[in-house]
């Protein structure tokens, strides 16, 4: 079951990114030549996903802009210009646009790079009806540019448990999920974090994680952009 829609969530501030966010919303900071945002709404056109639903409030223009210069994914705007609705509220926001089915959702700091099978195939393989959210998880180990002490504990079936008062938990939400509509139910389009409704879904067995098996960088600041493109930056042939 490949989604056929996804909704990438834009419409953050970026505070930790300034002053580069001073006049650039952070989805459109340049990472080895290519902005953020597009290294996930390439990896949805390689895999046919027709439509990305793209919230935008933080130089919006900007933003509209770029995705109207696209081809593919077809991109339709979510306006939060007037309120900022966090992720949850962006996400209720949207659900009119979404439809419904389940959906890819992304944040826009994280660049992913597929292992040997291409991480939203993955994703895709291991979705059933019995989840209302699959989220793609990495090993904090090999978390470049992530600074926290990890997100999840996960065993071999994908069951996850909060890090909660542990020191440490060995993966990071790696910034993609398929969600269904349903986990919104009763929500209104107000600001909230989506981890009240993980929690929500953790409870009952309805949350999942698929560990990621390629590369994973965090780009949540300037020094970050800087690292991660001297990691991505292919080196110059020899002449």
């Amino acid at each position: 079951m490949m989604p056929q829609t996804a909704m990438l969530l834009a419409a953050g501030l970026g505070t930790r990114m300034r002053p580069i966010t001073d006049y650039t919303p952070k989805p459109l900071v340049k990472v080895a030549g290519k902005s953020l945002i597009d290294w996930t709404l390439d990896q949805l056109a390689a895999a046919n996903v027709p439509r990305a639903i793209v919230n935008v409030h933080h130089h919006a223009p900007l933003m509209i802009e770029h995705l109207n210069a696209r081809n593919a994914p077809a991109i339709t705007i979510s306006d939060e210009t007037e309120t900022l609705l966090d992720t949850g509220g962006g996400v209720v926001n949207a659900l009119p646009l979404l439809g419904n089915n389940p959906f890819f959702a992304f944040n826009c700091d994280a660049i992913i790079l597929d292992g040997k099978t291409p991480m939203l195939n993955r994703l895709a393989a291991s979705w059933h009806d019995g989840l209302d959210v699959l989220m793609l998880v990495h090993p904090l180990d090999t978390a470049h540019g992530f600074d926290g002490a990890g997100d999840f504990f996960v065993d071999t079936a994908g069951i996850m448990k909060r890090r909660g008062d542990a020191a440490r938990a060995p993966y990071v939400y790696a910034g993609a999920a398929i969600m269904h509509p349903r986990l919104f139910a009763g929500e209104a389009a107000v600001p909230f974090s989506l981890n009240r409704l993980w929690n929500t879904a953790l409870a009952p067995g309805r949350m999942r994680a698929v560990v990621h098996d390629g590369a994973w960088y965090h780009v949540g600041t300037p020094q970050a952009v800087t690292e991660t493109t001297a990691l991505l930056t292919p080196l110059p042939a020899n002449v």
